[in-house]
């Protein structure tokens, strides 16, 4: 029987899932997960990526003390962050997560060079503060002497592979989140880097995911017993996760629900029109050159933080700082108590980058409420109901946009990932939105990248094939308004 490997990190965690084919259905096996830190690290937020590395090698370490050896394996994290090396490989700078600051601003300077149109005109990105393209124009402008010694840009999963493997390559689902590919000719646009004044010797030719990239190298085959192959998956995790969604027909609105929400639908062509710029939606880079059209949506990430700050447990220079709390909330808590204030009537823009990073989720919630003159959440359930609706009607919103964009009526929503667990918003999604959701994969993320490694492996024919058999195997919940 033969095993695939798929590493999934995420901003907060990662996990090594084993998949296989067994009587047409996939069967899964979590065999190990991390935590994914940050810490405070020169003036800026960064990856740990120490302990990054060694969760990568324990999870390894922990099939071979099994006794499974996975055919291939591949890693696949989340956007936009990357390391530079010099030419012997080792990198000259931290790597910063894109939550850090330093790309404040930064948008309008690149703007006196390139309008934003234009910029979306080639590239077909959204606007975000943390694109690739903000963060390295702002690292070039804090230390210069970083690009005189770099020879090569890694994403994060490219890092990782060139860790596993001494192989170097540019994935193109990754790729595509650094707001520098031209989005027709799918490789990096020359001029704009010229533009920006950005070495272009730092970057390779795009290379599509089931490239393989070799074994293992001979000091990791020691240290986790047993050697492999490496091969490239969508190693953007949305690019994975979007190839999990069991969709029946070409009417389905996708959601990749986690930390971030992603919501849209796959093209065969990017969309770069003016009007899809001023609803800024993305064109991000699919495998076999699917076009992943959406709307990048702040997600789970404010119900976590405010969780996290209920809890007592506050995030400050990048130490972990814990007070004390009154009580300790689950998840199911805060659901129950946003019910229980269900006639709550303000709502947010999610999106506004002041819940990007904000000192405290709940004192942003309510200032922002305080701005736009509306009640002002005062108890917990106020402020999650406050949230939970805020997101469901971004979603519609963004489902409205979406199908005005691309002419078309879409009947469901289909979501996969770790919020597809969230009932309630869930339920409301589908009562604001007035169309089915269909929840399930769970791992949806990993299942993508199983999926590429799988037809890689010849255990799945194509991609429809590996839908038909997502269906067969994992259960999909229907909520109706």
């Amino acid at each position: 029987m033969k095993y695939y490997l798929a590493i999934d990190i995420g901003a907060s965690s990662g996990r090594h899932i084993l998949g296989h084919m067994e009587d047409g259905k996939m069967l899964l096996e979590e065999i190990h997960r991390f935590d994914n830190k940050q810490v405070r690290k020169n003036g800026h937020d960064c990856w740990d990526m120490d302990n990054l590395w060694q969760g990568i090698l324990q999870g390894l370490a922990a099939c071979g003390k099994k006794g499974i050896v996975p055919e291939t394996v591949g890693i696949d994290t989340w956007g936009v962050d990357y390391l530079l090396l010099d030419e012997n490989d080792h990198p000259v700078c931290d790597p910063v997560a894109y939550r850090d600051a330093r790309t404040v601003g930064i948008d309008k300077e690149v703007e006196k060079r390139i309008p934003f149109a234009d910029l979306y005109a080639k590239t077909g990105i959204q606007k975000q503060q943390f694109n690739t393209i903000y963060q390295l124009v702002a690292h070039k402008k804090e230390r210069p002497a970083d690009f005189e010694k770099a020879t090569t840009l890694l994403t994060m999963p490219d890092y990782l592979h060139f860790l596993l493997t001494g192989t170097k390559k540019n994935e193109y689902t990754i790729a595509s989140t650094t707001a520098l590919l031209d989005a027709s000719a799918k490789t990096w646009d020359r001029d704009l880097l010229k533009t920006l004044g950005i070495p272009a010797h730092l970057f390779d030719t795009p290379v599509l995911p089931g490239t393989v990239l070799g074994h293992l190298r001979p000091e990791i085959q020691t240290q986790v017993g047993f050697d492999t192959t490496v091969i490239l998956p969508a190693s953007h995790d949305t690019g994975s996760a979007f190839l999990a969604v069991p969709a029946l027909d070409d009417n389905a609105v996708y959601l990749s629900s986690g930390t971030w929400s992603l919501l849209g639908v796959e093209n065969d062509v990017p969309i770069t029109t003016p009007e899809s710029c001023a609803q800024n939606f993305s064109n991000e880079g699919g495998a076999w050159y699917r076009f992943r059209y959406l709307k990048n949506i702040m997600g789970l990430w404010m119900i976590q933080s405010i969780r996290r700050e209920l809890n007592g447990i506050s995030y400050v220079t990048g130490k972990e700082n814990r007070t004390v709390a009154d009580r300790q909330w689950s998840f199911n808590d805060l659901v129950d108590a946003a019910k229980a204030a269900a006639d709550f009537p303000s709502v947010v823009d999610v999106n506004d980058a002041a819940f990007l990073a904000p000192d405290s989720m709940i004192e942003a919630v309510k200032d922002y409420c305080r701005k736009t003159a509306q009640q002002v959440p005062e108890t917990t359930g106020e402020l999650m109901q406050c949230v939970y609706r805020s997101l469901a009607l971004c979603y519609r919103d963004a489902i409205a946009a979406l199908s005005k964009l691309t002419g078309k009526t879409y009947t469901s929503v289909n979501i996969v990932g770790g919020g597809c667990k969230d009932e309630y918003l869930n339920e409301l999604t589908a009562t604001i939105t007035g169309l089915p959701v269909l929840a399930g994969p769970v791992e949806g993320t990993a299942i993508g990248n199983l999926l590429v490694q799988m037809i890689a492996g010849g255990d799945l024919a194509d991609l429809p094939a590996a839908r038909a058999a997502i269906r067969n195997s994992f259960e999909i919940k229907e909520i109706r308004k």
